[in-house]
């Protein structure tokens, strides 16, 4: 992936959702211009949510969510359904298809009830208009559409559009640290588990903000930090470390330079800083049978160390000495039921828009679950964790 395309994760997702035989792939399908998903006459065609990442004009990049009918039977229909809520979860504009020569159903609109309690932006589409013999005046967030002739697909994609601009936020990786010259060190380990040929998307993007504040950056791996340190024509504003490495990097860093983790510098930016914090502090509380979750939110291979399912574990029981229990999950998915976790330990969230992640972190924390993240269980077990917030002295109720 180039420096240049938006992630999926920094895209609004826009989520088609209703019962079956409404006609949502159809109207998928005639909005992106693409058989994004497939459709057939059979009930509940659609049997798990389709993501693709894609340009839609004049909304821009977004992702379209397809999700299963939400009126599915059955014991495979009802995981179907669940599904399709979980996506709700990711959903930042909800596009309701009805049945034109229906109306609404019950289901519809206990959907629409989800999106209001949810506070996520809604249309509703009457599809399949070219089969109705009237057609009473549409609401303001209402429209008579028909996927199969293309009728009113313009419209739809205009008032996506509109529901879809979203005002200027002051959301910053980095760049809101930085001074116009400033050097910046961004310390990534090249091993068996990185990706060949390239950088992951957390130090891609935090590149980018860098040379968009005008500050200078400079990427070494951990074994040259040392000697790119000494080389340096002046002292850097910030060092950046993946967090796998930072033990080393802390003891090489003078104590009069900046120092933080590429995690920590994600949680701030998905919003999730305070709860992280507070969340490290539980690993001191552990005791003999608590059980940890584990989550990803991107799924890889993994290696012999990955640093998840591997080094985390070895870590903590080694920093609490205790037998602690570990589950693991990665991807889209998050358990519903928490009950049997002491802590949520959860990456940074970069492949996860920031809705899935204030919603993965809000909702561990309503079930009386702390939850922390990679890095930040990193810094606090290495005795670290005050030096690597102190980059953020205007952050509430962290330091």
């Amino acid at each position: 992936m180039g420096l240049n395309d938006q992630v999926s994760a920094e895209r609004v997702h826009i989520g088609f959702f209703g019962i079956r035989n409404a006609g949502k792939s159809s109207v998928v399908n005639a909005v992106t211009g693409q058989k994004l998903s497939l459709v057939s006459d059979v009930k509940g065609t659609t049997t798990d949510p389709v993501k693709k990442a894609m340009e839609i004009l004049p909304v821009g990049p977004v992702v379209i969510i397809d999700t299963p009918g939400i009126d599915d039977d059955g014991k495979l229909g009802e995981m179907r359904v669940k599904r399709a809520l979980q996506a709700l979860n990711q959903t930042d504009i909800a596009v309701l298809v009805v049945d034109g020569k229906v109306g609404k159903q019950e289901a519809d609109r206990e959907l629409i009830a989800l999106f209001e309690s949810k506070k996520i932006p809604y249309i509703i589409v009457y599809n399949k208009s070219d089969l109705c013999k009237e057609l009473p005046s549409p609401g303001k967030n209402e429209l008579y559409v028909s996927a199969v002739r293309g009728e009113n697909i313009h419209e739809l994609k205009e008032m996506i559009a509109r529901f879809a601009v979203r005002e200027e936020e002051n959301r910053y990786i980095v760049a809101d640290l930085l001074s116009a010259g400033d050097l910046v060190v961004l310390v990534v380990p090249i091993d068996s588990a990185a990706p060949k040929g390239r950088l992951i998307l957390p130090q891609q993007q935090t590149i980018r903000e860098i040379l968009d504040a005008g500050a200078t950056a400079v990427v070494t791996r951990e074994k040259e930090f040392s000697q790119t340190l000494t080389a340096l024509f002046k002292k850097p504003r910030l060092v950046i470390t993946d967090s796998q490495v930072f033990e080393q990097v802390r003891h090489d860093t003078p104590d009069d330079i900046l120092l933080t983790s590429f995690s920590i510098l994600f949680a701030r930016y998905k919003g999730n800083l305070k709860e992280a914090v507070c969340g490290a502090a539980v690993l001191d509380r552990l005791q003999d049978g608590d059980t940890v979750l584990i989550s990803e939110g991107c799924t890889h291979h993994r290696q012999c160390d990955d640093i998840g399912t591997v080094k985390l574990p070895q870590w903590i029981r080694a920093y609490t000495g205790k037998k602690i229990g570990f589950d693991f999950t990665s991807g889209g998915e998050f358990p519903e039921d928490l009950s049997e976790y002491a802590l949520v330990i959860h990456c940074g969230g970069c492949m996860l828009s920031e809705k899935e992640m204030r919603y993965r972190v809000r909702y561990s924390i309503d079930h009386g679950v702390p939850v922390t993240n990679y890095g930040i269980a990193i810094a606090q077990m290495h005795g670290i964790l005050q030096r690597s917030i102190a980059p953020f002295p205007t952050e509430p109720d962290i330091q």
